[in-house]
């Protein structure tokens, strides 16, 4: 019997990114199922119900990406990133390696992503990307505020980056790996200094760029790119299902099967 396809279900946000990321690192042949997560379809009864959350606790919090491999369904990049890392260990990119020590430098520098750096950076795209695309107001206080806090994080950054190559050593790893994609949509922010976080550090601009080569990004970019248009072209309207208490989108959802080429 053949194996099933993996099936990644994603939509417009920087995790997605991250997962897909994750994937072309490591070579593996998957489907792509769109969720315009932007419309609220990831919280719709067809989506949940799809996915059996009602006969497993899959994704209670109605949120993109998804994985799917076999009988296995994952939730959460990081916890996405890592099983792809662990459970594909000797295809495509290492990334982690085997060393305990080495491993938990990894570990750190993911904890310090999730804790000090993805919270200001994802207020940004928030506010300068998120909300504009739904039609709502920017909160420049809070823009100002994320700016000058990260301002600081990237500080620890680029001294950390003057001692290796990348966060955790020699090689790129996950801990890398997560910081792309929210830097990706910053470095296309047209607000005053956004770019300069980045680009006023001459080891984080060495460090993203470096990223920014690799071929497995550059096809989560073209991915990435053509779920925007996809996002894009379904502004579709959103009504409420009384009977069932949830979201309903009136469309189905896109699927595009995707390889390594």
């Amino acid at each position: 019997m053949e194996d099933q396809k993996m099936k990644l279900h994603c939509g417009l946000t920087t995790s997605n990114l991250a997962a897909k990321f994750g994937l072309h690192e490591k070579g593996l042949d998957f489907e792509l199922v769109f969720v315009d997560w932007v419309a609220g379809e990831a919280k719709t009864k067809a989506f949940l119900s799809n996915l059996n959350l009602y006969d497993y606790p899959f994704q209670p919090f109605g949120q993109v990406p998804v994985l799917e491999d076999g009988d296995l369904k994952l939730f959460e990049s990081k916890a996405i990133t890592r099983y792809l890392a662990e459970q594909y260990k000797d295809v495509g990119t290492d990334l982690l390696p085997n060393d305990p020590k080495e491993r938990a430098i990894v570990s750190m520098w993911m904890e310090i992503d999730t804790n000090q750096f993805h919270p200001f950076a994802s207020t940004l795209i928030r506010e300068l990307i998120i909300k504009p695309y739904q039609g709502l107001a920017t909160d420049f206080t809070s823009v100002q505020n994320s700016k000058v806090k990260l301002s600081e994080v990237l500080n620890i950054y680029e001294a950390r980056l003057a001692e290796s190559s990348y966060l955790a050593g020699e090689s790129f790893s996950l801990a890398d790996l997560h910081h792309l994609p929210p830097i990706h949509y910053m470095l296309r922010m047209e607000e005053e200094g956004v770019k300069d976080l980045i680009y006023s550090r001459p080891n984080i601009t060495a460090w993203v760029e470096k990223m920014k080569s690799r071929p497995a990004w550059l096809k989560t970019v073209v991915k990435g790119d053509h779920i925007f248009e996809l996002t894009k072209q379904r502004r579709l309207p959103i009504k409420f299902d009384a009977s069932c208490h949830e979201l309903t989108s009136v469309a189905q959802t896109t699927t595009m099967v995707t390889g390594n080429n």
